[in-house]
């Protein structure tokens, strides 16, 4: 059984009131919108979608990708862990209150289930990669024949984000879900629950599942390396490919690659660079050792793209003419590679031409 057919929306901006701010964790909120009747159909999500936000920082755009973390109907909200020197984290833990207004991006991705279909979901989750598998489990649990595996790893118990919530989800579901918390820097009474989730860990926790092969879709969120390896550990075990869907927060133990942007001068070989979005067409010159996203935002702005590393996939584009090198993917799964299509934030132009369509 595979997962419906992946949507790759294209996002479209709207000023949003935050309705609440709630505190998750010392460093951690869960920021909700409120969403104008007229806006409704627009923001109305899938279950594993992700809103990017947008603001000006010193005359500068940024924009960020947060998964939504609420049950499919209810308003969208986000949760946020709080990074280091985050331009948009630090702000959104510490200093966004109920009532201001923030650019947020209609839904898109395609991390997400078919809710009308009972089956049994493993959801592996590390830190704050719990948000959409939250509102997976939260939403897919409402199928009367539907079960749920939920294993979560943080770090100590107060770490944990969403621990009443899921709390909450037990006690309503208490014969259809399973909920494990495991910890790598606090000890628990069973040594099975102690640890980081790591290949090792996550085969020892398969034992909770006597024929893994046969779980009808697998949920992989969090850091690279966690997901990564419970990849290696469920091929191991014969679970099929196209019953394990992933999705990256952060790439721990791969270095970003570095934003670049397009000097007037452009040197050395060039690409006619061809872009469809929105039905319209725009052609640009541009160095073959830039990103076609980048190369391309000279002319046409109004690209979508939130992380431009490769992870959020905000950025996807059918090549339908030429040949280009993607250097990162975290983002889209074999068959759309096989497809024909791209992250253009990670993809250098080969051919003299290259057209891609942001359409299909």
């Amino acid at each position: 059984m595979s997962a419906p057919a992946k949507p790759r929306l294209r996002t479209s901006f709207h000023p949003l009131t935050v309705a609440e701010v709630t505190r998750l964790c010392d460093d951690a909120v869960a920021v909700s919108f409120d969403v104008p009747p007229e806006l409704a159909a627009e923001y109305d999500f899938r279950p594993g979608q992700s809103l990017t936000l947008r603001r000006t920082i010193d005359g500068r755009e940024e924009r960020r990708s947060y998964s939504i973390c609420a049950p499919a109907g209810a308003k969208p909200r986000i949760g946020v862990r709080e990074v280091p020197d985050g331009l948009f984290s630090t702000w959104l833990v510490r200093e966004v209150r109920p009532g201001d207004e923030i650019e947020v991006g209609t839904p898109t991705g395609g991390f997400t289930p078919d809710l009308a279909r009972p089956a049994h979901h493993v959801l592996i989750a590390a830190g704050s990669g719990i948000t959409p598998v939250l509102s997976i489990a939260a939403s897919v649990l409402r199928e009367p024949a539907t079960t749920v595996t939920l294993i979560y790893g943080n770090r100590r118990t107060e770490t944990v984000m969403f621990a009443d919530e899921l709390a909450d989800l037990k006690d309503r579901y208490p014969a259809r879900l399973e909920l494990v918390h495991v910890l790598s820097r606090e000890p628990r009474e069973v040594e099975l629950f102690t640890g980081r989730l790591d290949a090792e860990k996550l085969t020892a926790l398969l034992r909770l599942l006597p024929e893994p092969e046969r779980v009808d879709h697998w949920w992989l969120c969090g850091p690279y390396g966690m997901v990564t390896d419970a990849q290696d550990v469920l091929a191991r075990h014969g679970v099929a490919a196209e019953r394990v869907h992933q999705e990256l927060f952060f790439v721990d133990d791969v270095p970003p690659e570095p934003v670049r942007h397009e000097e007037a001068v452009i040197a050395g070989e060039t690409a006619e660079l061809t872009v469809r979005l929105d039905g319209r067409l725009t052609t640009v010159l541009s160095a073959k050792g830039t990103p076609v996203l980048d190369g391309a935002q000279r002319s046409r702005p109004d690209l979508p793209f939130a992380c431009k590393g490769g992870v959020c996939g905000t950025c996807r584009a059918k090549v339908v003419e030429g040949e280009v090198a993607m250097r990162r993917n975290f983002a889209l799964e074999a068959d759309e590679v096989a497809a024909g299509f791209v992250l253009t934030c990670q993809s250098l132009p080969v051919s003299d031409a290259v057209t891609v369509d942001y359409d299909s």
